[in-house]
């Protein structure tokens, strides 16, 4: 719920979407896992199927 409403209210609507886009788009690529974890976890935030 804190989450949710910290995001509404902090996060504009096109940079949450830019977020989304980034997500879905995420690759591990030269990443390592850990890494690749850290940038899929921080990303997730934004996924509307994650709040």
């Amino acid at each position: 719920m804190f989450k949710r409403e910290f995001l509404t209210k902090y996060f504009p609507v096109d940079f949450k979407n830019k977020k989304v886009v980034e997500f879905m788009e995420l690759k591990q690529g030269n990443l390592s896992v850990a890494d690749y974890a850290v940038k899929f976890e921080t990303l997730c935030a934004f996924s509307p199927h994650y709040n």
